[in-house]
């Protein structure tokens, strides 16, 4: 019985020693991005940061950069399916890390607002001497889009939102507020399989994939070892940023042509489980926000997925990416309408 058990457990120490694991470094030094990482340093409320980004130049280029913006849950390396097709379609490709995030600066006493990363944003284009970019935004990304475009309307071609968080005011439609101290505390109790269950049942409509481990590995390396505290409270401002920051009231504003794609199986709702019951189950209605954004937003056009959640991006790439050259091609005025949803 003895020797029995001794193999088991020699069997299941090999097994956790072969299994991946997610790397421990609040900058994910040790996660590989696709693409080589460059470092645009920069003084910001009077400390010396930067933004760590990665520039992927066309072979054929098209004479236009979009610019991928990450949302709270991802980094830049979560584009990486979409950034290949794009350089392929001879578009100059940049994706930032924005400061608190990822392989980004992270100072303590940063004041985070939509605003101030906007500008962020604007300062390291203007330092790779682009102008007039497509800018495209994810989730959070997809609020820090919408701010950027009325802030810097002149300055850019397009706005492309996938799946944008930020449709709706979560605290006007009950979402109590919390301090940064507790969503610090909440941030605090962050593992792989918090990460795994929150994004499985509110991203992926029940459904995962091992594709989909990766990118929880990358979160959770941040939230080990020495640092997680340093990450816990970038991201825990980062959630007071988005609860506090609506953009929603604005979007009548918007001035450049956009573009919304959206996964209507997404029920992203930030601070829910925060909510009553009643109120709970009335946030997150992506088929009805999306319309109705799309409605606010002069001349914006709106292409849906009906079977994809908050990333069809990683959920389906190659449908996704299809989708997106093509709605670009519209939108810029090289190709024929699609069928309305």
């Amino acid at each position: 019985m003895s020797i029995r058990l001794l193999a088991l457990a020699l069997a299941f120490t090999t097994a956790l020693a072969a299994a991946p694991q997610a790397r421990a470094d609040p900058y994910l030094a040790d996660f590989p991005y696709p693409y080589p990482v460059s470092r645009y340093d920069f003084r910001s409320q009077g400390e010396d940061v930067w933004m760590s980004y990665m520039d992927v130049a066309p072979k054929t280029p098209n004479g236009r950069t979009i610019v991928l913006l990450h949302g709270k849950n991802f980094c830049g390396a979560t584009w990486e399916s979409v950034i290949k097709p794009l350089s392929a379609a001879g578009y100059r490709v940049i994706v930032p890390d924005q400061i608190g995030f990822c392989r980004s600066a992270k100072p303590h006493g940063y004041q985070m607002s939509l605003h101030q990363l906007a500008a962020n944003t604007h300062a390291l284009l203007q330092s790779l001497g682009i102008k007039k970019p497509i800018i495209m935004g994810h989730s959070m990304g997809g609020m820090l889009a919408m701010r950027y475009a009325l802030m810097y309307p002149d300055d850019m071609t397009a706005l492309v939102l996938a799946n944008p968080i930020g449709l709706e005011d979560w605290k006007a439609k009950g979402v109590p507020l919390a301090t940064v101290d507790e969503l610090y505390a909440g941030e605090l109790k962050t593992s792989a399989d918090t990460i795994r269950g929150y994004q499985r049942k509110v991203y992926y409509h029940g459904n995962w994939r091992p594709a989909y481990d990766r990118w929880v590995d990358m979160l959770a390396g941040m939230y080990q070892g020495e640092g997680r505290e340093t990450v816990a409270w970038a991201q825990a401002r980062a959630s007071d940023m988005i609860l506090s920051q609506p953009v929603i009231y604005e979007i009548d504003q918007i001035k450049v042509p956009t573009l919304l794609l959206i996964g209507e199986r997404d029920i992203t709702a930030v601070g829910r489980n925060r909510a009553s019951p009643e109120d709970a189950a009335k946030l997150g209605n992506y088929p009805v926000l999306a319309r109705e954004a799309a409605k606010r937003i002069p001349g914006a056009s709106l292409v849906t997925f009906e079977d994809l959640g908050h990333s069809p991006q990683v959920e389906a790439p190659e449908q996704f990416n299809a989708t997106l050259l093509k709605s670009l091609d519209v939108l810029l005025g090289q190709g024929p309408a699609p069928a309305k949803p």
